[in-house]
C-alpha cells in the first residue's frame, strides 16, 4: 500500500499497490508520465470512476457495481478522444487488475485513457493515446449525514462547446473552480446552473429533490453529466413505486424542496441539509429508501439486481 500526503492538505491517501501502465502491470510508484505529456496540458484526457468492496458474505470475492456500464461509457468517451477502446477490453484489464491488488477494503478504481504524445499542438488526429488504471481505498466521499451547498456563480458548460457526454477531463475545471469557491465560502459542494440558467449538477454529482413525493431531477438536456448512479437511483424509485421526472428544475425549486440529494460513484446518494439559507428537515422518507435499497444492491443482497454486481474471485 503506498500513502501519500500533500504537505498543504491533510488528506491521506492510500493506493494500491499495482497500477496498469502502458499495456503491463507494475508498481504503483512506477507508473508515471513525462512533463511534456500532451494530456497534461491540453485536458485530452477522459476518466472513469466505479467502486469495489468485498463481498460482505465471502471476503475471497470483490464486488464490483455496474462494471459493464462504466467500461461502456468510458470506451464512448475515449471514441470522443478518437481512440478505439472497446469496453470489452477495459472490463478484462479491469477484473486482473483488481485480482493483482487483492483489496481488503472499500475502494475507488480510477481508469484513464489520454493523449500520451509529447507533442506541443493541441490537436486529436495523429497523436498517440494510451489508458491507465490505478486506485486507491475509499470511504465516504461526502459526509453521510448530509453536506451544505451553495449555488455556483460558475456555469456548467455547454454541450456545443465541450462533449459532456463523456467524462473529460479538461471539463473539470469548472467543478474545481465551483468546489473551491464553495469550501472557501463555508460550504460543502457547490451546485451549478446551466447557460439557461436552470440547476445542472453539482461539482461531480447529479442532483435530485423530492417533491409532494416525487422524485425530480434535471434531464441530460440540461447539460448533465449521463451519471451511472443516477440511472441505477431512477429504475430502483421506479421499482419501488417512486413517481420519477425528468424535466428542467429552477433554483427556487431547490429553496422549498422536502428532500435534496447528491448521488455519485464516489458520493453514492449523500443527503443535502443545506442551500446557501435554506434548512431542509431530517426527515428523508425517500433519500432513505432508496439509500438503503442501494446499498443493499452493491454488496449483493438483492437477488432482483444481481445483474448489476459483478463478483471476482480473489483465489482464481
Amino acid at each position: 500500500m503506498q500513502v501519500f500526503s500533500n504537505l498543504k492538505s491533510p488528506i491521506m491517501y492510500n493506493f494500491l499497490p499495482i497500477a496498469y501502465f502502458q499495456n503491463q502491470f507494475v508498481p504503483f510508484e512506477d507508473a508515471k508520465i513525462s512533463i511534456a505529456t500532451h494530456a497534461l496540458h491540453y485536458g485530452t484526457g477522459a476518466f472513469g470512476g466505479l467502486r469495489g468492496i468485498p463481498d460482505p458474505q465471502n471476503q475471497d470475492k470483490i464486488l464490483l457495481f455496474r462494471l459493464d456500464r462504466h467500461c461502456k461509457r468510458l470506451s464512448d468517451s475515449a471514441r470522443l478522444l478518437r481512440y478505439d477502446l472497446p469496453a470489452e477490453k477495459i472490463e478484462e484489464i479491469i477484473v486482473n487488475w483488481v485480482k493483482k491488488n487483492q483489496p481488503k477494503t472499500s475502494f475507488y478504481i480510477r481508469p484513464f485513457v489520454y493523449t500520451s504524445d509529447l507533442g506541443i499542438a493541441p490537436r486529436l488526429h495523429k497523436i498517440e493515446k494510451d489508458f491507465f488504471v490505478y486506485g486507491l481505498e475509499l470511504g465516504d466521499y461526502l459526509a453521510a449525514e448530509g453536506v451544505s451547498c451553495r449555488i455556483s456563480s460558475w456555469y456548467r458548460q455547454e454541450d456545443r462547446s465541450l462533449p459532456l457526454r463523456g467524462k473529460i477531463s479538461g471539463a473539470y475545471i469548472t467543478s474545481s473552480l465551483a468546489k473551491t469557491e464553495a469550501a472557501e465560502s463555508g460550504f460543502d459542494e457547490a451546485i451549478l446552473m446551466n447557460s439557461q440558467g436552470k440547476v445542472s449538477e453539482a461539482s461531480g454529482m447529479n442532483v435530485f429533490l423530492v417533491r409532494n413525493g416525487q422524485l425530480i431531477t434535471p434531464g441530460f438536456e440540461q447539460d448533465i453529466l449521463e451519471g451511472i448512479t443516477r440511472d441505477s437511483i431512477l429504475t430502483i424509485a421506479k421499482d419501488l413505486g417512486i413517481k420519477t421526472i425528468e424535466r428542467p428544475v429552477d433554483k427556487s425549486e431547490l429553496y422549498i424542496a422536502d428532500e435534496v440529494f447528491l448521488s455519485g460513484t464516489a458520493a453514492k446518494i449523500t443527503p443535502v441539509k443545506r442551500i446557501e439559507g435554506y434548512e431542509f428537515s431530517n426527515n428523508r422518507p425517500i433519500t432513505e429508501k432508496l439509500r438503503e435499497k442501494l446499498t443493499a444492491i452493491t454488496e449483493n443482497r438483492d437477488p432482483n439486481y444481481a445483474s448489476w454486481v459483478y463478483s471476482i474471485s480473489l483465489k482464481d
